[in-house]
């Protein structure tokens, strides 16, 4: 393989290295976990692509694609290697997300009664669909962990960060005026 090159052969029989070694078929959970979480990165780099470079939400954006990227260290690497790695674990972002979720919920107004329909705004879309992601990313993680441990701290974040989405695409229809469209308001039964 020459510098830069990025065709290894390695995975040419289905299989994928791991941190420490390691090589596992390519539909491992394990993998299948890094896949998802890498998806959600490419969306949200999708979003910060359509917000202007001044957004409110670049700096913050930027800050989760980098933390998802630790995390997918972590997540590449097998519970017998744990101890070697130095990326950081995204304790601190998980409070840093609450607190994200806490402002921006003071300023929208609740929607305990009713489910809300994806759309709206393309913005307020995409956040749905990276919503959906996370979702999707965190219910795998959980698959792996009951095979083999995950930090907790990635579970965290992943459930948080949904629930950042689904905020981010209430805020942007609030800011563009935009209403927003019950599907059905919750019954609740005595």
């Amino acid at each position: 393989m020459t510098k830069g090159q990025i065709h290894t052969r390695g995975g040419d029989k289905g299989t994928c290295a791991l941190l420490g070694g390691s090589r596992v078929d390519k539909d491992h959970v394990r993998i299948e976990c890094l896949g998802e979480v890498d998806e959600v990165n490419s969306f949200i780099g999708l979003l910060r692509s359509k917000l202007p470079v001044d957004h409110q939400w670049q700096q913050g954006l930027q800050e989760i694609q980098v933390t998802l990227m630790d995390s997918m260290t972590h997540l590449a690497t097998p519970p017998e290697h744990a101890s070697e790695v130095t990326t950081p674990l995204p304790t601190e972002q998980v409070l840093q997300l609450e607190q994200w979720l806490d402002a921006i919920e003071e300023k929208l107004p609740s929607t305990t009664d009713s489910f809300l329909l994806p759309g709206g705004s393309e913005v307020s879309a995409l956040c749905h669909v990276i919503r959906t992601v996370a979702r999707r990313a965190e219910r795998r993680i959980v698959s792996l962990h009951k095979v083999e441990p995950v930090p907790p701290e990635i579970l965290q974040f992943l459930n948080r960060l949904s629930d950042l989405f689904f905020k981010f695409a209430r805020e942007d229809l609030a800011k563009h005026k935009i209403p927003e469209e019950k599907w059905k308001l919750f019954v609740y039964k005595s």
